[in-house]
């Protein structure tokens, strides 16, 4: 499933150019390259950084939150190999522009936000652009969406000490799961698997710094979080 308009033309050659800073970063795969054609950040982001829109950089959207850079989104994607039957859950809503690329891989995406506002932002931009296949929920992150559950997917865009086990839970068998792993100023990118009750995690990407990820089973602060 996909989107509706692109949006404003006036976009087009900075989406084209951020394609080519995404290529340039070795994602070759033309679905993938595709998908960010398709899609318009600016849509998911607070009008005043609009300029900043197709930068391949994190961009802030408020509440301590950033949309993450679209390169390190493209390299989830490219690792994930999304089917059009796939079932996906996100952890950390953020702006909605991670949520919408997946929408249009996967078949559904069930997405999670602990800041209302945020998925109150990205819920507007999502219909604007016409995604039916997303259902949003405000709460806790660490927990999952048990009711939707198992999903084929599961990518988490905020940083846990370790792997909540209800995300091991939640996953299929077969699946696969994205997920920073380490402390709040630095983590690997892991990837898990889950194939014949066996679960496996092999470090993806060293080196990453993402928004903590709060909640029961993550940090215990009581600040926002969420967030791509």
């Amino acid at each position: 499933m996909g989107p509706g308009p692109v949006g404003e033309s006036r976009f087009t050659g900075y989406r084209r150019r951020l394609i080519e800073d995404i290529r340039s970063r070795g994602i070759q795969d033309l679905e993938i390259l595709q998908v960010f054609d398709q899609v318009p950040r600016h849509i998911f982001l607070p009008e005043g950084v609009w300029n900043r829109a197709y930068e391949d950089a994190p961009i802030p959207i408020g509440y301590q939150q950033t949309a993450s850079q679209p390169s390190l989104q493209a390299l989830y994607l490219s690792i994930l190999k999304l089917e059009n039957t796939d079932k996906v859950l996100e952890i950390g809503t953020g702006s909605g522009y991670l949520t919408a690329l997946l929408a249009t891989l996967a078949d559904r995406v069930y997405s999670v936000e602990r800041v209302r506002e945020l998925s109150t932002r990205a819920r507007k931009a999502l219909d604007e652009l016409g995604f039916l296949n997303v259902a949003l929920l405000v709460g806790d992150g660490t927990i999952g969406w048990r009711k939707y559950a198992p999903f084929q997917a599961i990518v988490v865009s905020a940083a846990s000490p370790a792997i909540p086990k209800a995300f091991l839970d939640q996953l299929a068998d077969p699946g696969r799961m994205l997920i920073p792993v380490g402390t709040k100023n630095q983590q690997d990118l892991v990837l898990v698997r889950k194939e014949e009750g066996i679960v496996t995690e092999e470090p993806v990407q060293a080196g990453c710094t993402f928004v903590p990820l709060l909640g029961r089973f993550a940090w215990k602060e009581d600040l926002q979080g969420g967030g791509e």
